[in-house]
């Protein structure tokens, strides 16, 4: 059991789409879009970068929105029942300056994210990945250290690191993503992935 490492998605996963919440808060429908709807991520964030800029909005205008943001009901519960049974890592596309407010509401979970590239008055100019397809080189990375891995995640950036562990799973994912990959196997409450989890470690 304690060659295993689970990997799991934040957002849709432990956490509501911090894109979604700040796209509702600010009333920016273009900003809607996730990797649920899009493979492409370079193309997503780019995109969303520039409806930021055409809206006048910066980190702070996020970060005010993600202050309030709890996490998915259930979802610490979950996260500590396992860390009590084995290594888990969370593998974000998201960013540090998004993602610590949620940490410290899940109790600090280990997290490999990206980091955005922020000027002085708050404008977001870009953003800076760990590495390219972050999830899937991360479990190989792992695999390369002699660990397992056990994935979950919601989105299209998940399937690489998903296919690439011992046995992964789709939580709460779209319908159109669980019919183009009915091998995968989807759960939708908490009690079925912990329990699907269990039974792999």
């Amino acid at each position: 059991m304690g060659m295993n490492i689970v990997c799991l998605d934040l957002e849709g996963v432990l956490a509501p789409e911090i894109w979604v919440a700040f796209a509702e808060k600010a009333g920016i429908p273009d900003l809607m879009r996730t990797t649920r709807d899009e493979p492409d991520y370079d193309k997503l964030m780019k995109f969303r970068l520039d409806v930021l800029r055409r809206h006048g909005m910066g980190l702070p205008q996020i970060q005010e929105v993600i202050a309030d943001i709890q996490p998915v009901p259930g979802a610490k519960e979950f996260l500590d029942d396992l860390r009590a049974q084995t290594q888990v890592i969370i593998i974000s596309d998201t960013f540090e300056q998004f993602a610590q407010p949620i940490m410290e509401k899940l109790g600090w979970p280990t997290i490999f994210c990206n980091t955005l590239e922020v000027a002085d008055d708050g404008t977001i100019t870009g953003y800076r990945m760990r590495c390219d397809q972050t999830k899937l080189t991360t479990v190989r990375a792992l695999h390369s250290c002699g660990f397992e891995t056990i994935a979950s995640g919601d989105s299209y950036n998940d399937l690489g690191m998903i296919k690439a562990s011992k046995a992964g799973s789709l939580f709460r994912s779209t319908v159109t993503i669980k019919a183009e990959h009915p091998e995968i196997p989807a759960y939708e409450t908490f009690e079925d992935l912990s329990r699907a989890i269990k039974a792999a470690l």
